[in-house]
């Protein structure tokens, strides 16, 4: 949304960001600035027309992670355009029309090619919990992922995510909390038979399971865990599961982030 002819303006009470000013004509009417949507609507108008939300911040717009990043990610259509303040501004060779979309009314990468582009920048893990999160949104599309992966044949990007989706099931390892996302990692890292994560037993789902050892964790947050009506419930999914055949052992935050060894050791003991 652009004045015809003025400077940078907002709505009743909200003022925009500082990148907002530094095109001319750029205003917010509806979505106030200070949301959201309104932080990477303006950012977006800020820049030459075709620019779009991406990287970190496309992950922020499609909901794939839970922080929204200070410094907003644009992906300008041309090597083009100066440098603004509070903007990440990444200037391609090429963007094609099928790697751009909207969504919350945001200009915005598609699926495909956002990971694509995070693929260059994030860890392994954090690749594959993209991909988790894109599977359980009903993001994924395995036909436009094949083609953005042909589109961008030569990047490095779409050679990560190629090998991240032949070694990684998206799905299957969707952690639910930081806890059980450091549990897994502990486990992942110390070479330990892999469970699977949040798995369906009877009419319980378990944080982390090894079917064949027979043996279920609970990652316990002290939050929930403290109350009284949860203590009841645990009690009851582990008697459950002991009648089962399994057994269960819980593992809090300070063991698991503090006591690695202890953790690792129990489970050792267990699996191997």
């Amino acid at each position: 949304m652009r004045a015809p002819g003025g400077g940078a303006k907002t709505g009743a009470g909200c003022s925009l960001p500082p990148y907002a000013g530094q095109r001319r004509g750029v205003y917010s009417v509806g979505v106030p600035a200070a949301t959201q949507e309104g932080r990477w609507l303006t950012a977006v108008l800020a820049c030459p027309d075709g620019s779009v939300a991406s990287h970190l911040s496309a992950t922020a717009v499609w909901r794939l992670r839970d922080v929204d990043p200070e410094v907003i990610d644009i992906t300008v259509p041309a090597r083009s355009g100066k440098r603004r303040k509070g903007l990440r501004v990444h200037r391609p060779r090429r963007l094609a029309a099928a790697d751009v979309t909207r969504h919350r009314d945001v200009p915005v990468t598609a699926i495909p090619r956002t990971l694509i582009d995070l693929a260059e920048v994030v860890s392994t893990r954090s690749l594959e919990r993209m991909l988790e999160e894109a599977q359980y949104l009903r993001l994924l599309a395995q036909q436009e992922v094949d083609e953005a992966l042909e589109r961008h044949r030569g990047r490095a990007g779409a050679a990560r995510l190629r090998a991240a989706l032949r070694s990684h099931v998206p799905g299957t390892t969707r952690t639910r909390s930081p806890l059980e996302e450091a549990f897994y990692v502990l486990v992942r890292e110390a070479g330990l038979p892999q469970p699977e994560v949040n798995a369906k037993l009877g009419s319980y789902t378990v944080d982390f399971l090894w079917r064949e050892a027979r043996l279920a964790v609970e990652t316990d947050g002290a939050t929930s865990h403290d109350r009284p009506t949860q203590r009841e419930r645990d009690s009851r999914r582990d008697a459950w599961l002991t009648t089962a055949g399994y057994r269960t052992e819980r593992f809090t935050w300070r063991q698991v982030t503090e006591r690695p060894r202890e953790v690792l050791g129990v489970l050792d003991s267990l699996l191997l």
